[in-house]
């Protein structure tokens, strides 16, 4: 569970430094709506994000998937 804490508090935080919004994340990457992100960010969606979802968000927020798990 830790581990999921980890990066969903990464992304948040990539998401907030770069001024990008729940829901321009949630569309780059082909969502409808920013509950997705949403719940990613509160750590509540860890069961449906894998590694290709990851690499979709890093690449939208422009940053190696590494920066996620540091």
């Amino acid at each position: 569970m830790i581990f999921h804490k980890l990066i969903s508090d990464n992304i948040k935080r990539i998401r907030k430094e770069k001024g990008i919004t729940q829901l321009d994340l949630a569309l780059t990457i082909g969502h409808k709506s920013m509950s997705t992100i949403g719940k990613i960010e509160a750590g509540l969606e860890n069961k449906h994000y894998n590694v290709e979802q990851l690499y979709k968000i890093a690449k939208a927020l422009e940053v190696d998937i590494s920066e996620f798990f540091l």
